[in-house]
């Protein structure tokens, strides 16, 4: 065996481990991603050997500075509104609004929710959402499940809309120079299309089911109420009617509280609308990025000991979970090294081989490939996987990037949507649903 076939072995073998790794919750997937770089590099650095500084430099810029970079801006500015309430205001707000219209609640809360996981990452709205719309569905005397369904299902949709909808677009568009004009061009009908397919589907075949026997509850307990006090003998003996206590559409009644500052919201949401032109007018996320991180710090200063406000970024710095941005930064080390024993020249082969050099069967094929594996596994590493495969793909073999690129934009993003594990925002869900016990969402009924 000889010393390339052989880290080519040894390196998969690694990857594999690492993936493995990931389906145990209880262990602690950086340390393996970590551990496993090293031991890549150890052993690739002896059998190679990796011993020029210029070697060692294309390992450090292997990794996507810039993406890392904007994934720390963006993870902070989604602390910031985690810390001033601001996603739960605007969902507290919808739910008080439509309280007694479930289906116009229903398509309010999963259209708002879509919107927003198409600017912030889908999970951190799923931990927003969804524990408003249980507590929200309980007072209502509703089952949780069709807004559940509806919420989870559609902001995994929104990451096709905007190269920032989820960490993976960004290093997609990123690696390949994809804008905000890109992605609405060729994918915006599609997110249209599917999001309004979902949303009529799930409200034909689930949430007509539970509003029927939300309706049938009402009428019963109305018809009894009846029956028991409609009318009561009077001081002066005669019949007197009740007044009922059923509430009406026109009631401005709030069953959730809203403890968000005014002037604050409004703040915060001038703030987000310049953010968003901001993302979509410079194309440089490293710019942007920073930008849009000073901004918000700016307009929420915290309180000092002392009693006065001043900006501190270091305070939400702190807050933020960067296990994920480390991952990633192991992941693009360990493509490099797949890169240099030759394991991505023959990945990229086999695929062009299977096509027979059709370009709608390429297309076709990356869709199935990358849907599949990222529905089993978890996204990141297929991704940053086929970055370079579909680089040569376009650069060396001459296919034309743009039907490539929506395809494997839609394969990563179509996984999580087939199987609950390859999307963090279901299986959040899923931990969300068994934590308040709802019956109903389970993984066989998800998937």
């Amino acid at each position: 065996m000889n010393t390339e076939l052989f880290l080519q072995i040894f390196i998969s073998i690694c990857v594999v481990i690492l993936i493995i790794s990931l389906f145990f919750e209880k262990w602690d997937y950086l340390i393996s991603s970590i551990g496993i770089v090293f031991i890549g590099l150890l052993v690739s650095s002896l059998l190679i050997p990796l011993n020029t500084e210029e070697d060692y430099r294309d390992i450090i810029l292997s990794i996507d500075w810039e993406v890392i970079v904007f994934l720390f801006c963006i993870f902070t500015i989604v602390e910031i509104f985690k810390h001033i309430n601001f996603f739960d205001a605007i969902a507290i707000m919808i739910v008080n609004k439509f309280y007694y219209r479930p289906r116009r609640m229903f398509y309010a809360i999963c259209i708002t929710s879509t919107l927003i996981a198409t600017i912030i990452e889908d999970l951190s709205v799923a931990i927003i959402f969804i524990p408003i719309m249980i507590e929200a569905c309980r007072k209502m005397k509703i089952s949780p499940v069709p807004y559940m369904f509806g919420i989870t299902i559609c902001i995994n949709i929104a990451s096709t809309l905007t190269p920032f909808g989820s960490a993976e677009n960004i290093i997609i568009a990123n690696y390949f120079n994809l804008d905000l004009y890109w992605y609405i061009l060729y994918l915006g009908v599609y997110f249209v299309c599917t999001t309004a397919i979902t949303l009529v589907l799930l409200d034909l075949f689930v949430l007509r089911k539970y509003i029927k026997e939300r309706n049938l509850m009402v009428l019963l307990n109305s018809e009894k109420q009846i029956q028991e006090s409609v009318f009561k003998i009077g001081d002066n003996g005669k019949n007197t009617k009740i007044e009922s206590e059923t509430k009406t559409a026109d009631d401005k009644k709030s069953i959730l509280e809203l403890s968000m500052d005014r002037k604050i919201f409004i703040r915060n949401l001038i703030g987000l609308i310049i953010f968003i032109i901001l993302l979509g007018t410079i194309p440089k996320i490293l710019i942007t990025g920073p930008l849009g991180l000073i901004l918000f710090v700016f307009l929420n200063p915290i309180e000092k000991d002392n009693g006065k406000k001043s900006p501190d970024i270091a305070y939400f710095l702190r807050k933020i979970d960067a296990k994920l941005i480390y991952f990633f930064i192991c992941l693009f080390i360990l493509v490099h090294i797949f890169d240099i024993i030759g394991v991505v020249k023959k990945l990229e082969l086999l695929v062009d081989s299977w096509s027979n050099h059709n370009t709608l069967l390429l297309t076709i094929e990356i869709i199935l490939i990358t849907s599949v594996l990222s529905g089993f596994l978890d996204d990141a590493p297929v991704t940053i996987m086929f970055l370079p495969i579909l680089e040569k793909l376009i650069n060396l073999a001459n296919y034309p990037s743009t039907p490539l690129l929506m395809g494997f934009t839609l394969g990563i993003n179509l996984g999580g949507n087939f199987l609950p594990q390859g999307a963090a925002c279901d299986m959040m869900t899923l931990e969300l649903a068994r934590k308040n016990n709802v019956k109903g969402f389970t993984y066989k009924t998800l998937t």
